[in-house]
């Protein structure tokens, strides 16, 4: 129910914009993320985004990527910049959606994203 875009290849100082929308008959929308999976990594949290919060980051991208999001549109970004060749993963979206009585947390299927010169 969610489907990610926006990954591609991209030289060491450019940006990418990544986009995720969340489909279905959803009543809410709670706590919206990204995160990264690097070969041979761990699963690491990139940039999250809660209603009345400030959006969290990883330290290895504050002050180069920024998180948003239209609730309207059940969709939440990632504005990457000034990305770096350690910033090559594939990148998920991660949302907790209310569909019926309680939330539930979905991932994207992740979208690619490499930077290399």
């Amino acid at each position: 129910q969610l489907q990610a875009s926006g990954g591609g290849l991209v030289q060491p100082g450019g940006s990418l914009r990544l986009s995720c929308v969340a489909s279905g008959n959803i009543r809410s929308i709670g706590r919206m993320a990204w995160y990264r999976q690097a070969p041979g990594s761990q699963r690491e949290l990139v940039a999250s985004i809660h209603s009345g919060r400030d959006p969290n980051y990883a330290d290895s991208v504050r002050d180069r990527f920024a998180i948003s999001r239209d609730i309207a549109k059940n969709t939440v970004y990632l504005q990457m910049g000034g990305l770096k060749p350690e910033d090559t993963a594939v990148y998920y979206c991660n949302m907790r959606l209310l569909f019926s009585t309680d939330y539930d947390t979905y991932w994207g299927q992740g979208t690619h994203v490499t930077v290399s010169s």
